[in-house]
Parts: C-alpha cells; structure tokens; sequence
C-alpha cells in the first residue's frame, strides 16, 4: 500500500509534480518494466501507465499499475481509454483497480484500432472520454453509470488530456466540458513553443485545474520533421528543428531542459514521455537544479 502524500493531495498543495511514461510489455514478463521504473523511485511523483498505445496490444494498464505500485511504492496513473470496453467493462475495470489501490486515472477516448497491430477490432466507444469522466465522477458519489448505489463509494483522481498547440474555440469548449465532467487535472500533448504554451494557459485560467504540460524529448531532426508531419496536433517550431539539425539527440535533452526551466513557475508539473528510454528521464532531471532539490528533499522526508 502507498505510503507517500498521493498525486493529487501534491497537486491541490501546488507542489510541482513530476509523472513519467512507462511503456506496457507485449507479453507477460514485467521484469523490465520493474527495473525500467525502479530507476525513477524517487525521482518522479507518478508513473503514467499507457492503454494499448496508438491502438496497438499491450498488457493491462491496470496490472501493471498495480504490480509497479506493490513492488516499488511508486504512485501509477493508468491510462482508460473508452475504444475496448462496453459500459458494463468500463465500471467494472474501475472498481477492480480500486480494489487493487490503483487510485489515479487518464480519461481518454481512444486511438482508432484501424490504426494498431489488430486493424480488424471494433471500436466500442459506448462513451467518450467525457462520458468516463462522468463515470468517475458517479463512482465517487457512490453510484453507477444509471444511478444505482454502489457498496461503497470511491476515491478516484481522474485527469483529462489536452492539446495546447490547439487554441480554437471549439477545442476550449471541449476542455470546459471534461473539468465540468469531474477532470482534477490536465495532461497535455508535446508543446515546443512557450508562447503558445503561455496563450494556452491564459485561455484557461479560469478552469482553476493544475496543469502539467507534456515533455517529448526530441531524438533528431528526422524524428522531430516525422512527428511534425505525421502526428496530428503537434506543432515543432522551426526554431527548435534548425537546432536539431546538427545537435540530435544531446540537443533534443538541452531543448527539454531550456524549456521545463522557462515554463516552471507557470504550471502546476510536467510529463516526461521518454518513449521507453527511463534514462532520458533521468538526465533530464538531473539537469533542472530546481528539481533536484525538491527531490533530495523528497527523499529526505520518505527515508
């Protein structure tokens, strides 16, 4: 059972928080990911837990969850996504994780399966992420999806996604509805543009919900041209590729670096997404002097 201050308490005391991804095996050996996670106990608030990414199969969100959290004592957040469960499946999902002690979830619709490794599987998408949201929320007021009571009621901290490089109404208004919906914070996409970043906080200053701004360390210019041109909602300043193109990898982490440093005191934490690479997770915060500190004394306070 965790022992620490949770994600969200972190969260509504404003003490900047750090997540990072963890990439779900495809297959049953957990060893590597253990020992992948291992490397960050103590340097990250929570480990994000991905649903079967881009629509390909992977091992239970939720297993893995827990299985990290029962070895490391490390907080998880499992992704939900709403494509490969019917409402019955969705809420059942939810009260076998809280049984588990996995307490913090991304609500997320969920990438089309004609896009994974199993093209020929049916969406289900009986709600969107919304309508999760709002499922969450009935669980924590003790009731099911159709207002049936509930043994108990539960505990969730649910968080909702968000794209600051996408400042249209319409993609405002659909935020406001998730908060409304139950979201206690947001994660974001990739952003390379502080000024954009900061336009973005300003429109939702008034949803009054942390922020925690997503971090993909770039590799090299080929990557960075790739995600430009195929990812739909990332948007990589030309600034940021003429550096690229001679520093690659090392300047892909100082990019990082120069940017968490700039954005800080703005958000409420970050989301390192090192594509399976703890490592880069590592240098990253070894490299923000802020950070550091907050972590020595973390451990200070757990030891």
């Amino acid at each position: 059972m965790l022992k620490n201050e949770n994600l969200c308490t972190k969260l509504k005391k404003r003490k900047f928080v750090v997540t990072a991804e963890i990439s779900t095996p495809k297959g049953v050996d957990i060893t590597k990911t253990i020992e992948e996670a291992r490397k960050l106990k103590g340097i990250v608030d929570a480990l994000n837990i991905t649903d079967c990414p881009m629509a390909n199969m992977r091992m239970s969100p939720i297993a893995v969850a827990h299985l990290l959290q029962d070895h490391l004592n490390i907080e998880a957040i499992f992704h939900l996504t709403c494509r490969d469960r019917n409402l019955i499946g969705l809420q059942s999902e939810l009260l076998g994780a809280y049984a588990l002690g996995v307490r913090n979830i991304l609500a997320l619709t969920g990438d089309d399966p004609s896009r994974g490794d199993t093209p020929q599987a049916k969406g289900v998408y009986d709600v969107d992420s919304v309508g999760l949201l709002k499922i969450i929320s009935a669980f924590n007021r003790g009731y099911d999806y159709n207002g049936n009571k509930l043994d108990s009621p539960t505990e969730f901290c649910a968080g909702t996604t968000a794209n600051p490089n996408d400042l249209r109404d319409e993609a405002l208004e659909k935020l406001k509805v998730k908060i409304e919906a139950g979201a206690e914070f947001i994660q974001t996409q990739p952003v390379y543009d502080e000024e954009i970043l900061f336009k973005f906080i300003e429109k939702i200053k008034n949803f009054n919900v942390p922020l925690l701004i997503g971090i993909l360390p770039l590799k090299s210019y080929k990557m960075a041209v790739n995600l430009n041109e195929k990812v739909p909602g990332i948007d990589i300043p030309e600034k940021v590729l003429e550096r690229l193109k001679d520093g690659g990898r090392e300047e892909g982490i100082n990019i990082a670096v120069e940017f968490i440093k700039r954005i800080r005191s703005e958000v409420a934490g970050i989301h390192i997404m090192p594509l399976g690479s703890t490592n880069v997770v590592l240098e990253i915060i070894s490299r923000v002097d802020d950070l550091v500190c907050d972590f020595a004394e973390n451990n200070v306070q757990m030891n």
